[in-house]
Formats: structure tokens, C-alpha cells, sequence
């Protein structure tokens, strides 16, 4: 079954008891002296240069020198959202949070736990644990070194805890099996009609974009990459990370991660968008209890039903306390929930090795082929790729975790568990997946929609391919982003960059024509004869319908959009899921002419009731703001802001900016799109432009708080400082680790 991974928290799984216990009973970390010794010794041999943007640039001779000082300085940019990734990712949510969270952590343990993980490290490859004990040390050389740290939670950070958080994705795999489906089940008052894991077709579609154009259309003749993830603002952070073992990468990195999750080396560069690709599955299961035992019927044969009881932890008061789970697994996966009277098993990637190697050793890739051979670990169950590389090179992935199937079931629900049909065949090797390597098109896109329009004529055929391996729908930005490389001829870096930004919201194409015609039919009608709304009709009609600050057309559409999208919404079936074009054809055939222009005339009235008037320009409603710096951000519409031009991807913005009011707010505020976004291009010397939503720190004050915020809301870039004597004329400080 397809899975989504858009989640603002990232999952997985739960520790020991003895690190739950020392969380409540010691109120600071205290480090034995041979720790401190090590780290001391280690970081004489690290060097950390800010440059004038305040982006870490960590020199060290080892590639474990380099993720020591990578953690470092990931704590000094901002350690609490290191420290919550991994309360989440560890399943120690409750502990902070209090029993509402006491399910996400269950659904944690029911896929892994720290036990599990432990076992992997201590049999992980030496090259792998030797950097593991660097992510573990560098971050507690930080809280050594920085008592006035107050961790929320985890007070000395374990060498295991990567392996629970290893693919870099927006949400693990997990985050979309439903927490309240989980909780029904567990407390034992279960859903008995199955929904979908997560309705994500309703949802913004934040995602991501990757453009790789070829050198036939390059006009320096090499090739180039548009690096731009859509997450949660201040998701990741711009680092740079080089090593005398090779290491030279720069580029996107998760908090709390030791790798470049999305950026490029001098030889080649990656993007992912997040893939439907369908990596995992949900199976029912026929229970029955005989002799006081549970059994799950598999090919006419009854198995014992796995089962391990747990206790976990919540915060209550002051104080914990414990509530005991016995949790149920069958050879497919553990228990999520139930339908009728079947029990849902859940079948996911679970190799953690692999899916940490194979993050990590990508960024050390040289080419297309030994990129290509760092994917055939399999480990990546979240993401497309978009590569581009200085042979000239630019290839595409759908997916790469994909498990074999028998065509014959429909993978986009249950299955029956019982027909070991419907197990697991192996993995398609890479080279069966969805892809395409150096389209005749010269260019390559996925903005998180189907793999075949991805290169125009020259995409991959659909007939070739399994309906599992590639169910993602076309989407309005896939659909301005073959436009846009379509119609350019030579791309540079600049021309890259105005591509990135191209202001065509491409579902009003679609919407406002219908609304301008049942204008036309009910303007008779002496309620739908005012003045304002008159001219509101000739400002969309005239409307070039791209975004832009000044634009009162983009203001009046997205605000109708979004009403009559509620209203016809309310007219659907509880189960119906949409893509971006399913909803709009949907709220074109199920509302009439006249509350189309019902909708706009209501949209007039809210606007004046919020603003005082209805012709409000674009970047008057739509803000950025960054005040705290904390995790969940407040908004003030008293307080300083900007204004931003471009919009919600849902409405076809190659640009996005997830935007909403906030309690006491009229104006919206952005909290997810555009986070690091990167041009690259590959020849003799890496070129790169980028820039980042809003600065390096956390901190308010601090210089780089918002010091790119001006450049991310209006579309430009910062030059890329990737060589030595480049960093060299832009430096800020240089120090080593611990020092102040």
C-alpha cells in the first residue's frame, strides 16, 4: 500500500528502562573524565569556519572528526529541535508531552526498540560505529560544554539513536500508520471499517521539487540540479562537511542527523522528493484464541500470534507514571488496528543498517554508477531522487525500497494475510524500479507526482511497470514544472533559479473559467449585480494568474478556492481521497453556478469584515515572521513581517508557502514550504547558489536569525562558499569545538 511521508514529527521508538529512570532522577548529565578527555583530544583535531552567513564549514582528518564537529555545531545552532528529534524518534514523546502521547510511543515499540537497536550497532561494520560514536560525542561534548543547556529530556546521547532515525525524511514510515487506529485497538475498542492510513490527498501538498537539467540544454554544457525540499520551517540546517577521507559534502541536514540529506559533493548531486511509491502494506489477519493462546490462520494453517508486553512511561504532574501494553505481531508486522473482525498487521521497511549506510554513503558517491551502487542497499523507503552529476549525467528514481508483489491483489488496501499469495516476494533490484537516465528531453522533474511525466516524451511508460510501484497521481506543480523546462531552451544557474520561482499557479486554469461563465449566467440575478463583486470578476478575469506581492486577483482566488473547496468537500464520501486535480473536477461538477459566485461574494465580505476592504493585495495577507525562534512559533500582527509572494503548492506554486492565521492573527503567517533551497552546477569547479528559511540560529538577536529572511521571501540566493579560498575571504570565526 502507498504511503505518504508528509508528518511534521518524525517516529519511531522507545529506550531503556535504566535511561527512563536516569531522565527523572539526575537533573543534569554529569560525564566521567575519560569521556572528557576523549572529546577533548578529539576536538583539537576539528575546525569549525562560520562563514559570513553563519553556515559551518567542519574540517577534520577523519570523516568521524567531521560528524563529531557536525554535532557540535547542529547543538550551538539549535539544540532543542536535535533534542526532539530524538524524543520522537526514540518513542519518549509521552515523557515530556503526558499520556495524549502515550500511543505515539506504543505505535513506536510495535515496529522497534532500543534493544533492537543496539544489537544492530554492536554489529554494525567498524566504519559505521566509529561514526555513530561521533554523533554520540560530539552532542555531549556540547552539553559539557554548555551547561546553561536545559535538555527537555535526554541528557546523554547514546550511539544507537541513529539507527532509529536513519532515512532524513519529513516522517518516517511509521508516522502514517494511525495513532488512533492503534489506540482503539489497544485499549480494545476497535475501528471495525477500515480508513486509510492518513487522507494526505486532502492535504496541502507540501512536498518537494527536483529539476536536473542536461548539458544539451546548459549553457556552459554541464549539468545542473535545483535542490528544493518543502518541510516545516527550520526543519534542516545548511552545513558543509569535509574530511581528508573524502568527504566533501554540502548541502540540507536534518537535526540530529550526521549526513547531507539532500545537496552534492564535487562530483555529483541528489535531491529527494517524497515518493507515493508503495513500500509497505497492511495485512488481515483471522485471530482466533484457542487454549488460551492467540492463532492467525496462514495457508490453511494456524501460527502462534507473537506476543511481548511493555511497559511505558508518561509524565504525570511532577512525577511518571507506567501503563502496561501486551502488543501483538504475526509474521507480517506488528498489529496496528483492526477491520470487522480481522486484526491489521503492518508491513514496513526495517533495516536500519542499510537505510543509515545508504544515507550516509550516497554523499560520498563519485558518479551515476557508484551512486546507482550505494541505492542498491535498498534502504530508502521515503523518497524519489533527482541526480545530476559532472560527466553530465542526470538520472531519476522512483522509490527504491520496493518490495515484490503478485499483481493480481489490489495493494491499495488490505490484504488478505491468510494467502501467502499476498506475501512478500523479495525486492525489485534498482534496475527494475521506475526511472530514467539522460532523456532525450534534456531535462528531468518530479514535484511529488507521477514518475511518467517526469522527462516529458522521453518519461518511462506506464504499461511497464507494476501499478504498485508508481500509484502517485500528476499534480498542478508537476504540471507547471514541465511547462517551464519545456519551454526554455539553455538554462543557467540564473534561468534555473527563475524556473524554481515560476509564478503560474496552474489550478486556476482549471477553477476560475467556470467561475467567470456562472458569473456570466447569474449576473441577471439582482443579488449577484453589485459593484464589487463586478469588479471583482474583471480583476480575475484579467489576472495573469501567477502570484506575486501586489496581487489582489491572487488574494480573491485562493481565498474563493479555498471556500468553495470546503463546501464541495462537505459533499463527498467519508473514504473519497483526492489529488489535486480529483479536487478540483470534483468542486467543479458538485456546486452549482451559483454558489461558485455565492463563494466570491462571501469572500468579499470576509475579506472587508477582516481587513476593512476586499482589494488586499497578496503579500498584505500573506507574511513571514520569526519571532521566538522556538519549535512552535507565535505570530503577532502588531509585530514586524514580510511579505511573500508565493503560495501553497497546492495551487500549482513551484515556490511553496504553506500559510494560515494563528489565534489573534487576521494576516497568515508561513510555517512549512521552502526550507533549503540550492541551484547547482557541475563542471571542472562546483558552482551552487542557495538560501534558507530565514538564517542559521535559533536564537532571537542573534545575527544570523534572520539575516536570509529578505532573500527567501523574495526568491534570491546567496553564493554557495564551497572551496577553501572562498571560504577563506568570507569568514566570520574559526574555532574548534568547545571553544567559546
Amino acid at each position: 500500500m502507498r504511503i505518504p511521508y508528509f508528518a511534521y514529527r518524525l517516529g519511531f521508538l522507545l529506550p531503556t528502562l535504566i535511561l527512563l529512570l536516569s531522565s527523572y532522577s539526575v537533573p543534569a548529565q554529569s560525564f566521567n573524565q575519560t569521556d572528557i578527555n576523549r572529546w577533548q583530544q578529539r576536538a583539537k583535531g576539528v575546525t569549525i569556519t562560520r562563514d559570513t552567513w553563519g553556515v559551518p564549514h567542519i574540517y577534520g582528518k577523519t570523516d568521524a572528526d567531521v560528524v563529531f564537529g557536525l554535532m557540535y555545531t547542529q547543538c550551538e545552532d539549535d539544540f532543542a529541535r536535535v533534542e526532539e528529534n530524538y524524543i520522537t524518534s526514540i518513542g519518549r514523546l509521552a515523557e515530556v508531552e503526558g499520556e495524549s502521547a502515550l500511543y505515539h510511543d506504543l505505535r513506536a515499540r510495535l515496529f522497534m526498540d532500543t534493544t533492537q537497536a543496539i544489537a544492530v550497532y554492536k554489529k554494525s561494520p567498524a566504519w559505521m560505529k566509529q561514526l555513530l560514536d561521533a554523533f554520540a560525542d560530539g552532542t555531549n561534548y556540547y552539553l559539557y560544554t554548555h551547561p546553561e543547556a536545559k535538555p527537555r529530556l535526554i541528557r546523554r546521547f547514546q550511539p544507537w539513536m541513529p539507527l532509529m532515525f536513519s532515512e532524513g525524511s519529513i516522517g518516517g514510515n511509521i508516522s502514517v500508520v494511525p495513532i488512533d487506529r492503534i489506540k482503539a485497538f489497544y485499549e480494545g475498542t476497535p475501528k471495525t471499517s477500515w480508513v486509510p492510513r492518513e487522507d494526505y490527498y486532502e492535504r496541502e501538498s507540501i512536498g518537494s521539487n527536483g529539476f536536473a537539467v542536461a548539458p544539451s540544454k546548459s549553457a556552459t554544457k554541464n549539468a545542473l540540479l535545483l535542490i528544493n525540499p518543502h518541510t516545516s520551517f527550520y526543519f534542516r540546517s545548511e552545513v558543509h562537511m569535509v574530511s581528508e577521507a573524502g568527504l566533501n559534502a554540502y548541502g540540507a541536514v536534518t537535526w540530529g542527523q550526521f549526513f547531507i540529506y539532500q545537496g552534492f559533493n564535487e562530483n555529483c548531486g541528489w535531491m529527494h522528493t517524497s515518493s507515493y511509491a508503495d513500500s509497505m502494506d497492511e495485512y488481515l489477519e483471522t485471530v482466533q484464541k484457542k487454549n488460551g493462546k492467540l492463532y492467525y490462520q496462514h495457508g490453511g494453517k494456524p501460527k502462534p500470534v507473537r506476543t511481548q508486553t511493555v511497559r511505558l512511561p508518561y509524565k504525570s504532574g511532577n512525577g511518571v507514571q507506567y501503563k502496561d501494553f501486551t502488543m501483538y505481531f504475526t509474521h507480517h508486522g506488528p498489529i496496528a488496528g483492526q477491520q470487522g473482525d480481522k486484526w491489521i498487521a503492518v508491513a514496513m521497511m526495517n533495516t536500519p543498517l542499510n537505510a543509515l549506510s545508504q544515507s550516509y554513503l550516497r554523499t560520498k558517491a563519485k558518479d551515476y554508477a557508484s551512486y546507482q551502487e550505494v541505492m542498491k542497499l535498498n534502504g530508502n523507503a521515503s523518497n524519489n531522487t533527482v541526480f545530476a552529476d559532472r560527466t553530465g549525467t542526470i538520472a531519476y528514481w522512483h522509490g527504491n525500497f520496493m518490495p515484490r508483489r503478485d499483481t493480481q491483489f489490489d495493494w491499495n488496501k488490505p490484504v488478505d494475510g491468510s494467502n501467502p499469495a499476498t506475501d512478500w516476494k523479495g525486492l525489485h533490484p534498482i534496475t527494475e524500479l521506475v526511472q530514467v537516465r539522460n532523456p532525450a528531453s534534456g531535462w528531468i522533474q518530479n514535484c511529488n507526482a507521477t514518475p511518467f511525466t517526469v522527462s516529458g516524451p522521453s518519461s518511462p511508460v506506464k504499461a511497464n511497470f507494476p501499478a504498485y510501484m508508481a500509484p502517485d497521481a500528476e499534480n498542478y506543480r508537476g504540471i507547471n514544472a514541465v511547462r517551464v523546462l519545456s519551454q526554455k531552451s539553455i538554462f543557467t544557474l540564473d534561468t534555473l533559479i527563475a524556473a524554481a520561482n515560476d509564478p503560474h499557479l496552474a489550478a486556476f486554469d482549471d477553477l476560475l473559467p467556470p467561475l467567470l461563465v456562472a458569473y456570466g449566467s447569474v449576473s441577471s440575478d439582482p443579488k449577484y449585480n453589485g459593484k464589487d463583486l463586478a469588479e471583482a470578476i474583471n480583476i480575475l478575469r484579467t489576472w495573469d494568474r501567477g502570484y506575486g506581492v501586489g496581487s489582489v486577483g491572487q488574494t480573491l482566488a485562493i481565498y474563493w478556492g479555498e471556500k468553495i473547496g470546503r463546501l464541495a468537500r462537505t459533499r463527498a464520501s467519508a473514504d473519497t481521497r483526492f489529488d489535486n486535480l480529483g479536487l478540483s473536477d470534483f468542486i467543479l461538477k458538485n456546486t452549482s453556478e451559483a454558489e461558485k459566485v455565492t463563494a466570491l461574494t462571501e469572500v468579499l465580505s470576509d475579506l472587508s469584515r477582516q481587513f476593512g476592504t476586499w482589494r488586499m493585495p497578496w503579500g498584505e495577507v500573506n507574511r513571514y515572521q520569526r519571532l521566538t525562534g522556538k519549535i512552535n512559533e507565535t505570530y503577532d500582527d502588531q509585530k514586524p513581517s514580510l511579505p511573500v509572494g508565493f503560495t501553497s503548492s497546492a495551487w500549482g506554486s513551484l515556490a511553496a508557502y504553506g500559510a494560515r492565521s494563528y489565534p489573534g492573527t487576521q494576516k497568515r503567517y508561513g510555517n512549512v514550504g521552502n526550507s533549503f533551497v540550492a541551484v547547482v552546477e557541475f563542471g571542472e569547479r562546483v558552482k551552487a547558489r542557495s538560501v534558507v528559511t530565514g538564517g542559521q540560529s535559533s536564537r532571537p538577536g542573534d545575527k544570523h536569525f534572520t539575516d536570509q529572511a529578505a532573500l527567501y521571501c523574495e526568491g534570491k540566493f546567496k553564493d554557495v562558499l564551497f572551496y577553501p579560498e572562498d571560504v577563506q575571504k568570507h569568514v566570520e570565526k574559526t574555532y574548534h569545538p568547545g571553544e567559546r
